[in-house]
């Protein structure tokens, strides 16, 4: 009788639902089903039970994450009720007069806004979508621009909250310590210069919107329906877009009703380093500005932040489920059974390499980058020092692989909140940024080569 290991359980049922997530177009459903049937390999004929216990725990230790979508939902919709979203587009319309040039405001906002990848890819999907409409570019570009934008800026700039997270992680390993940093954030400076995936993603990114990198597979596919068919989304993503209405030529939006709560939102996430505080202070914002000057109602003003909630509503299951499946692959032992089989790949000339290409396969699996990287930094670390490795590479090859799974994988967050931004379903968007994610994965596997070599 064949024992089939439980690691290798959970990567078949995590393979199974991506392969039919993406037949089907069914995400959140495949995932549904696939977290059951782990928990039935996990937890045996108690595995309902197991299951609506875990569902508890990821809600109750992810509820800053869940508040903060509900929030910004309520944020976003306030701002189109005012007709500020508006007013702002209308604004940048005169200025993204060409599809380059749109492109390219589009990547800059997302270079300028790097405090937090939520509150990047939210703010700038709110404000950019209907200037891509309106130039008949397709979301799933908007969508790439956005994610491509989020946690690849993030790692690289030193305030960002991704950086806080890796700069603590790293500064507890000993072979990290020994180096003598005054700071844990001087060690994770050290190591920006060697993140070689968002490097070279942001740089695939900057020319794909100069137009020399050339529209491939499926993004391909969405710019020829744009273009032919007048479709800036398909079919399946119809239901992201139900309430979805063309006031250009109702009113002009006045676009301070835009700038101000949203200038109070990001300088707020940078002096107080808390995004969920300064979501709620720009809604505090809003109510000031709207209901006095009779922008609005104080009953148009709930509406609108409930409508909000709504809107988010679908992309938070989708989240919830994730975590789920998450956390019951993490019972089966999958990260485990994965780092076990990569131990003989040990050689310290290839083990940067190795630990980007085990962080980015660990991190697009379960769909955690900030979990995965938890899991092995105490695990890549010790064997490093043990092979002479220099530490600063294992520390980028760690940053490197969790950016990837956050920005490749079909339902990590920074996938269904690009998504849900930029309306459209998350498989498509995913399918559609695949080859310049795998692109950029390629490319950064031979950085780490080379700087192993080097280095």
């Amino acid at each position: 009788m064949v024992i089939v290991e439980q690691g290798l359980i959970a990567i078949i049922i995590t393979l199974c639902i991506i392969v039919f997530s993406v037949k089907t177009k069914r995400c959140v459903e495949c995932m549904l089903i696939g977290s059951f049937v782990a928990s039935f390999f996990a937890f045996g004929k108690d595995f309902l039970f197991k299951w609506c216990e875990v569902l508890q725990e990821m809600l109750s230790e992810n509820v800053w994450v869940f508040l903060v979508c509900l929030l910004f939902g309520a944020l976003i919709s306030l701002l189109k009720g005012s007709k500020g979203s508006f007013g702002f587009s209308k604004y940048l319309s005169g200025v993204c007069n060409s599809d380059r040039k749109t492109f390219f405001v589009t990547y800059i906002m997302g270079i300028l806004i790097f405090v937090d990848d939520y509150l990047n890819v939210l703010s700038i999907g709110a404000s950019m979508k209907r200037i891509f409409d309106k130039k008949k570019l397709p979301r799933e570009s908007l969508a790439f621009l956005l994610n491509s934008t989020g946690a690849p800026v993030c790692v690289l700039i030193p305030i960002s909250t991704w950086a806080v997270f890796y700069s603590s992680l790293f500064a507890e390993q000993d072979s990290v310590k020994a180096m003598g940093f005054a700071s844990p954030m001087a060690a994770y400076v050290k190591a920006i210069p060697f993140c070689f995936y968002p490097w070279i993603t942001l740089t695939i990114v900057a020319l794909f919107c100069a137009g020399i990198v050339p529209k491939a597979g499926a993004m391909k596919s969405a710019f020829i329906r744009a273009k032919e068919q007048g479709l800036v989304y398909s079919k399946d993503s119809e239901r992201f877009n139900l309430d979805v209405t063309d006031d250009e030529n109702t009113e002009d939006g006045d676009i301070r009703l835009f700038l101000i709560p949203m200038g109070v939102l990001v300088a707020c996430a940078v002096i107080l380093g808390d995004i969920l505080v300064s979501v709620v202070i720009a809604l505090a914002v809003c109510f000031a500005l709207y209901v006095p000057t009779g922008k609005m109602t104080s009953d148009e003003y709930m509406r609108y932040t409930i409508e909000g909630f709504g809107d988010m509503l679908q992309m938070l299951t989708m989240l919830l489920v994730t975590f789920v499946l998450k956390e019951v692959c993490a019972y089966l032992g999958m990260t485990e059974y994965i780092i076990e089989k990569a131990q003989p790949l040990l050689l310290p000339e290839a083990f940067p390499a190795v630990v980007f290409v085990l962080g980015a396969v660990l991190a697009f699996c379960t769909g955690s980058d900030w979990g995965m990287s938890s899991i092995i930094t105490p695990i890549v670390f010790p064997l490093g020092a043990t092979i002479g490795v220099n530490p600063i590479l294992i520390m980028a090859a760690i940053i490197s692989g969790g950016t990837f799974g956050s920005h490749a994988c079909f339902y990590s967050d920074a996938t269904l909140l690009a998504s849900q931004s930029s309306g459209i379903d998350n498989v498509e968007h995913a399918l559609s940024q695949l080859p310049y994610s795998l692109s950029a994965c390629g490319l950064s596997v031979i950085g780490f080569l080379v700087a192993g070599a080097v280095y």
